[in-house]
């Protein structure tokens, strides 16, 4: 597919762009800089990347199924120095101004210049309706997949080079999550078109696509060589694949539920899309761009729908870039378009400042996670144990991790309530953890609705006879996390009443 160059522009022209969209990144993720605990996941990345600077082996010394490419950044962004915190967001930034740069270049080729810098700054600022506004995955994946897409709509002629270059970010993009195999598939499926359409045949076609499926698989291949190495190619094995297939999923209810609200996330933008219309001039090429397009849009799609899990908007961020470069093309269509494109832009900085602000009322932000970290102190030494909180507690207390699985929805959540998808039966390892005697346990109320209900009455037998209750912080109007200190330490619990259903209502 050769290049659509109608509208070129300079290298000024780019650099002026990539810093407007650099400043619209500072300002749209400036609120979050300042906070440890935007996301629990992003909280517990950035522990692995700690603890890997000390000597610690992801799926080895602490368990999960993310690949090790996202560790690798995060561990990159704790070696950077300071608190770790605030080090990932910065690199989480230019992950996403670089993003917004690439779908600016792939808009250019059917939009204007106007058009397509709004299109680049929308992706910057619906990150945020979708947890995207620190170091969620798809914040760092999106930029290979993105890359690879501008490569393939870049070919001209033999797409063997380019095709190259594009599945080894897609392999990139797959050491940093699983879940854009589906996108993938379709760059390699249009890879193989673009190939037969240039002539290619029998052999010369078989060598091509064995290169490009190499390439994707080669990153994945020296992960899980690096660990046979060190003699842990089973752990490996097991976090990457076997237990992502006896994890369970959420109620129907809660994922419809998620769904849902992903879907009205997404219904403003795809609104101007459809309203834009699809263009018509340019032949063949055009329609070879457009269809690209679409189909990569309904890959990312169906990627979301296979994964099967939407309690959380950033599932479906890989739908953003995608979907933006065909916004560019919407707003370009016309004077009332381009006013729409300048509203939905506006609705995205104030609304997406507005989540940002209303999710750090309802989650707590640094003041709260510095009061529980207080009271969580480890002084004398020890370990915590976060049965239900901040993951970034481990980090923020200096504790040693109490377990392999630290992440508290592995052992207090029913979905993870198999041994086969842990490697461990949940209630056995609770009930060794808290055998230790952690120096401070961390809990959440109200209590989850999917948590583990026989971890739940395992923690509370403990609680019960060996631990007071020594502090509640309020994190929103509705929710506070709970400390509790040892019986041994002879500190007054606090009342009943500091837990009441009102505790935290003013």
């Amino acid at each position: 597919m050769p290049p659509l160059s109608r509208r070129g522009y300079s290298w000024t022209g780019r650099r002026t762009v990539a810093l407007l969209l650099l400043v619209v990144a500072v300002i749209a993720r400036a609120q979050t800089f300042g906070n440890p605990v935007v996301g629990f996941d992003e909280q517990f990345y950035l522990l692995v990347g700690d603890r890997m600077l000390h000597g610690a082996i992801p799926y080895v010394d602490i368990f999960d199924r993310k690949p090790i490419g996202l560790f690798l950044i995060f561990a990159a962004a704790r070696a950077m120095g300071g608190d770790g915190f605030l080090q990932y967001k910065l690199v989480a930034l230019v992950f996403v101004v670089v993003t917004a740069l690439l779908i600016h270049g792939i808009a250019r080729r059917r939009a204007g210049p106007f058009a397509a810098t709004l299109a680049a700054i929308a992706y910057i600022l619906w990150l945020n309706f979708m947890e995207g506004e620190g170091g969620q995955s798809p914040v760092f994946y999106n930029l290979p997949m993105v890359a690879a897409a501008a490569l393939i709509l870049g070919v001209r002629g033999d797409p063997t080079r380019n095709g190259a270059g594009a599945m080894l970010l897609v392999g990139i993009a797959l050491q940093i999550k699983y879940s854009v195999v589906a996108e993938g598939l379709f760059f390699g499926c249009w890879l193989i078109a673009l190939a037969w359409r240039a002539g290619q045949r029998g052999a010369r076609l078989a060598r091509s696509i064995a290169i490009w499926i190499g390439l994707a698989m080669l990153p994945t291949l020296a992960a899980f060589a690096a660990y046979a190495a060190i003699g842990q190619a089973s752990p490996f094995v097991f976090a990457n694949v076997l237990s992502a297939l006896a994890q369970g999923r959420g109620g129907l209810a809660t994922q419809l539920a998620g769904l849902g609200a992903i879907l009205g996330i997404l219904a403003l933008p795809s609104l101007l899309v459809l309203s834009g219309g699809r263009s018509r001039d340019g032949g063949r090429t055009v329609a070879g761009y457009d269809r690209f397009l679409l189909g990569w849009l309904a890959a990312s799609a169906a990627g979301v729908l296979l994964y099967w899990r939407f309690a959380s908007p950033h599932y479906a961020m890989p739908m953003l870039p995608a979907l933006m470069c065909l916004l560019a093309q919407a707003v370009d269509a016309g004077r009332a378009h381009r006013i729409a494109g300048l509203a939905l832009a506006l609705v995205g900085l104030v609304g997406g400042q507005a989540v940002l602000a209303i999710s750090a009322l309802h989650k707590g932000g640094a003041r709260e996670a510095a009061a529980v970290a207080r009271a969580a102190h480890v002084d004398g030494g020890g370990c915590i144990y976060v049965y239900d909180g901040y993951p970034a507690l481990y980090m923020l207390t200096g504790s040693c991790l109490p377990t392999r699985w630290p992440f508290p929805g592995h052992l207090a959540t029913q979905e993870e309530s198999r041994a086969a998808a842990l490697g461990v039966d949940p209630a056995r390892e609770v009930a060794r953890i808290l055998a230790t005697h952690p120096v401070a346990i961390i809990d959440d109320l109200p209590h989850f609705d999917g948590g583990n209900p026989v971890t739940r009455r395992i923690l509370e037998r403990a609680l019960a006879s060996d631990y007071v209750l020594a502090a509640r912080i309020c994190t929103g109007p509705a929710r506070m996390r709970l400390v509790y200190r040892r019986r041994a330490e002879g500190r007054p619990p606090l009342p009943p009443s500091a837990i009441g259903a009102r505790a935290c209502a003013s």
